[in-house]
């Protein structure tokens, strides 16, 4: 019996070591290839030619594809008890072994390659892991469903009782969801003109312009300059047709387990199942462009979700509602968090002497305290606001910067476990030191509601030790 096992359990036999499917080395050379190619510029195609160039490319598809045929065979995964054992690496070999009580999430993808062969991949997300861990690619959709829900149930994110496949049981698992209750579906077309309704596809046909009038009063057009206008347009229109691409056919539902099932994508579905209790804010952003429609968009702080490294926010599991009306994303917010009502979020501005650091924007900041969550508004040109609830708090700070001294002013920051969450920007100093008192004494009772009247009036009465 192992010391994970409650008293009187039997132990199970370790289920065998489980390979990738077969295809896994071919879709994992086709984007290795892919991104040589892309590393290869037009400028090297001009120096050595159609052939020579496309002899380089096959020669490195050869290489990549036996590489990654080598690194299939060395890949394996198994479940031993409440573990997940990976095993991977050709020249450094790696065996991880990830405890699934650490377990946040398991995010199930389809890239384009994989949803062509009917693969899936699997991206587990655990507590404080600095990156996306152990991602599993590629399964069958139906093997990647199963084990999904299989990690979930034994990391105890769901109340089904899994018990451990053998043969071909997990291939044979059922792939159709448990019944959910669907919340919101987003309007592809509505997808589609809010990244109209960008910067970037606004200035994109002055710059078309200027470059065609360029070329035409120098009568030259090699090559190179085309090729290299092309892609600096493409880089342009980079961001806004990543983002329809990403958020295609957007779908919000809630589970049996009280769960949101989050479902989008055209070139890469993916499937993300997001416990409520892992967030930690809600952040909602009015941009400048998108007013006239009266739209805004909504995005979720989760504890235990990392993101890629040097991916950005795009790639972050954090999205509410791409883009939708206020009436929307209020019936949303309340959802998520419970007795939340965004249009009741009132906040109050600076003091008129902290015009000196925000001479433009003073108006634009705000912060208020809700009954439920701390809100932090701020932003000109693009609005935001930031809500917390109070039992994600972790941590709350004043800091006064050395012109907030000479004006009397200081910042307040709240801090959750995905970090800095709130700011309450540029106060009078006393009523910073009440805010930041009064959210540790709100974020001890939201955790403790039977938390003692003495301990309270003991952050009141020393704030310098919050």
């Amino acid at each position: 019996m192992t010391a994970t096992e409650p008293p009187g359990t039997a132990v199970a036999e370790p289920e065998p070591r489980r390979r990738l499917h077969p295809l896994s080395p071919l879709l994992h050379g086709a984007k290795s290839i892919a991104v040589i190619v892309a590393a290869l510029s037009w400028q090297t195609l001009s120096q050595v030619g159609l052939e020579r160039f496309a002899l380089v490319v096959a020669v490195l598809a050869v290489g990549v594809v036996v590489f990654s045929l080598i690194g299939w065979l060395t890949t394996g995964y198994q479940v031993v008890g409440r573990e997940l054992r990976i095993s991977d690496g050709v020249v450094w070999r790696r065996n991880r072994a990830i405890p699934l009580e650490r377990l946040q999430a398991v995010e199930l993808r389809r890239p384009l390659l994989a949803q062509l062969t009917g693969l899936a991949e699997l991206r587990l997300e655990v507590i404080g892991g600095g990156k996306t861990e152990a991602p599993l690619a590629y399964l069958t959709v139906r093997e990647a469903a199963a084990l999904r829900e299989r990690l979930l149930a034994l990391a105890g994110r769901t109340s089904a009782v899994v018990a451990q496949p053998t043969g071909d049981q997990a291939a044979a698992a059922p792939t159709a969801p448990a019944l959910e209750r669907p919340l919101l579906r987003v309007s592809n077309r509505d997808l589609v003109v809010s990244q109209l309704l960008t910067p970037q596809a606004f200035f994109l046909p002055v710059g078309v312009a200027f470059v065609v009038l360029q070329f035409v009063m120098e009568g030259s057009w090699t090559f190179i300059g085309i090729a290299s206008t092309v892609t600096a347009m493409a880089g342009v229109l980079l961001q806004p047709v990543r983002r329809v691409l990403q958020d295609w056919d957007f779908r919000l539902a809630r589970d049996p387990e009280g769960r949101l099932a989050v479902r989008y994508g055209l070139v890469e579905t993916r499937s993300q199942v997001v416990p409520l209790n892992r967030v930690q804010a809600v952040a909602a952003t009015w941009p400048l462009l998108w007013r006239g429609q009266g739209w805004l968009h909504l995005r979720l702080d989760i504890a235990g979700y990392a993101g890629e490294p040097g991916s950005g926010d795009s790639k972050r599991s954090d999205r509410l509602l791409p883009v939708g009306d206020f009436g929307t994303a209020r019936t949303l917010v309340w959802d998520v968090l419970p007795g939340v009502d965004l249009a009741a979020l009132a906040t109050t501005p600076p003091p008129s002497r902290a015009r000196w650091l925000n001479p433009i924007s003073l108006r634009s900041i705000g912060v208020g305290l809700a009954p439920e969550v701390f809100v932090t508004r701020w932003g000109l040109l693009t609005r935001e606001m930031q809500v917390v609830p109070y039992a994600r708090l972790q941590s709350v700070r004043v800091i006064q910067g050395p012109v907030q001294k000479m004006l009397g002013l200081a910042t307040v920051y709240a801090d959750t476990a995905r970090g800095r969450a709130g700011q309450a920007k540029d106060r009078d100093l006393a009523e910073a030191w009440a805010i930041a008192a009064e959210l540790a004494a709100r974020a001890r009772n939201a955790r403790n509601p039977v938390a003692t009247q003495t301990a309270d009036e003991a952050v009141w009465q020393r704030p310098s030790q919050i």
